[in-house]
């Protein structure tokens, strides 16, 4: 049973921790998923996007060697860096997607934007800075970073070094969200919100871009949302969502329904840098729709191609009883 009705819109959001570790095996491993997609595609009208986490951190220690050896390598901001990850990502995006559309008869039918996401000046998560980017550092050098320019945070980071800690505030608006949808409606399988988007406060008819990272699953959830789609796919490293991950009671989950979701969030069953947002940004979308109009997947990038078929990774729905037959709420961890 597909997860999704034919026609549908559907969002596909790609893990930047499932892309690899160089842009080598990035675009090898999109070329890999790049037939998922088109079936996707041929299935209704198609939206990607995707993370930038270590293509972000790449960037930032390229410079910082960069500027340690050379003082005349400019100083570059995070959103600067977000533009570049969502360029390079974008092309590999799109010079995979074309190739294989080529194949099947529709070649130039993709495109890329540069996205920038608003946010609210006033955002709670601008004084709790929980984002970690960068390289890892040791103590010593973390907490001269922090003397030498006070406005920095660095923290420890699962216990191999420090990293700095940047906002994530919540997206409110997708600034080109007009440009998508006339791509969209024209046929095309769009790639955009890389990496949550740009961050962009505006004062009148001022914008500025701030040094914060988007939650790109979140910003995922608002554009599939915007758009009407009736499916939002988020392909990461892990085949489904687990509660108690990495204990010997780790359980995968098969469906997942809003109240039971909710329930586990509250729970703390979910890393919060890790699959926390993944399934808050599911239950958000699910739960935006009339019930039974939208569901979502959380699977792996190796099973994109059975993404909407209702046999692979985690469902979520709005409701237990609207879970394909057959499919259980929790299967043992092998």
């Amino acid at each position: 049973m597909s997860t999704c009705v034919q026609g549908a819109r559907t969002l596909v959001a790609l893990g930047g921790n499932a892309l690899g570790e160089t842009p080598e095996d990035q675009l090898r491993l999109l070329r890999q998923c790049a037939s998922a997609l088109a079936d996707i595609a041929e299935g209704g009208p198609l939206l990607v996007t995707h993370g930038n986490g270590p293509q972000v951190g790449q960037i930032t220690r390229a410079f910082s060697l960069g500027a340690a050896a050379d003082p005349g390598v400019p100083n570059v901001e995070l959103s600067q860096m977000g533009a570049m990850t969502q360029g390079y990502i974008g092309e590999h995006l799109l010079r995979s997607l074309d190739e294989e559309l080529t194949r099947r008869g529709r070649a130039g039918r993709v495109a890329a934007l540069v996205t920038r996401v608003e946010v609210d000046e006033d955002d709670p998560a601008f004084m709790n800075p929980t984002k970690p980017i960068g390289q890892f550092l040791n103590r010593e050098m973390a907490m001269r970073r922090m003397a030498e320019d006070p406005s920095l945070v660095y923290a420890e980071d699962a216990g191999r070094g420090f990293r700095r800690l940047v906002a994530s505030p919540l997206p409110r608006r997708v600034l080109e969200l007009e440009a998508i949808r006339t791509l969209i409606d024209q046929g095309f399988c769009v790639v955009a919100g890389g990496g949550g988007g740009i961050p962009i406060v505006r004062s009148g008819d001022m914008m500025r871009a701030v040094d914060a990272v988007i939650d790109k699953d979140r910003c995922a959830a608002l554009l599939a949302d915007q758009i009407g789609a009736s499916c939002l796919v988020i392909l990461t490293a892990a085949h489904k969502v687990a509660t108690a991950w990495g204990t010997s009671r780790q359980q995968w989950l098969d469906v997942l329904d809003v109240a039971r979701g909710r329930a586990l969030v509250e729970a703390g069953e979910f890393a919060p840098g890790s699959m926390r947002p993944k399934v808050e940004a599911a239950l958000e979308f699910v739960e935006g729709g009339a019930p039974g109009e939208r569901r979502a997947v959380i699977c792996a990038l190796a099973d994109a191609s059975r993404a909407l078929s209702g046999e692979v990774g985690t469902l979520i729905t709005a409701r237990a009883s609207d879970a394909p037959m057959g499919r259980t709420t929790a299967t043992p961890s092998a």
